[in-house]
């Protein structure tokens, strides 16, 4: 009886480091996942955290930590890159390093690696990008309604110190009734 040995070779002798013909194998890809409400939260309660989104959304691709330490450094102390002291830039590197990058990353928010010290946007990032602008956009209207109701209420207010004073009941009521009325609308559509 004769044992023949096959000539290939199983996926796990291909695959081992000790074969130098193997093929490196790509990393798997990060695929997202749905973040709850209160991960959103608490990632962007910081902000740190949310200038760091803001950073890497403008500037696609990989990034340093050093590049990202300054980059906040210089908003939070509002002065060039250029002009920020060694303190000022180990402050924010020191937090971000410690604490603000690891827990993006244990969210998959970033990719960073800390041996490296690189930072890259993370698969769960876009789900982020909506929340970071919504206080500049939603809310900025409502003031111009309560500033139109408030210069309509004065101007009637005038005119019926002119006329007379049955219609300054008039106007002030009128008045009420609008900024009530906006009142009510922006709660409604606030929810």
């Amino acid at each position: 009886m004769t044992t023949q040995i096959s000539p290939t070779k199983s996926k796990e002798s291909a695959d081992s480091p000790s074969n130098p013909t193997a093929e490196p194998q790509p990393e798997p890809e990060q695929v997202a996942t749905t973040l709850s409400l209160d991960l959103v939260f608490e990632v962007l309660k910081n902000e740190r955290r949310r200038h760091v989104l803001r950073y890497l959304q403008e500037n696609p691709g990989q990034t340093t930590l050093s590049d990202l330490a300054e980059h906040i450094a210089a908003i939070e102390n509002d002065k060039p890159i250029t002009a920020l002291t060694s303190q000022e830039r180990k402050r924010v590197y020191v937090g971000l390093y410690q604490c603000h990058l690891p827990k993006m990353n244990d969210t998959d928010v970033i990719d960073f690696d800390d041996n490296r010290g690189t930072v890259n946007v993370g698969p769960n990032a876009e789900q982020l990008y909506k929340f970071l602008d919504v206080e500049s956009t939603e809310q900025s209207r409502w003031p111009y309604y309560y500033l139109g109701a408030s210069i309509i209420g004065g101007g009637l207010f005038a005119v019926s110190i002119v006329t007379a004073a049955v219609q300054l009941t008039i106007a002030f009521t009128a008045t009420i009734i609008a900024v009530s009325t906006l009142a009510v609308v922006q709660t409604v559509a606030d929810t």
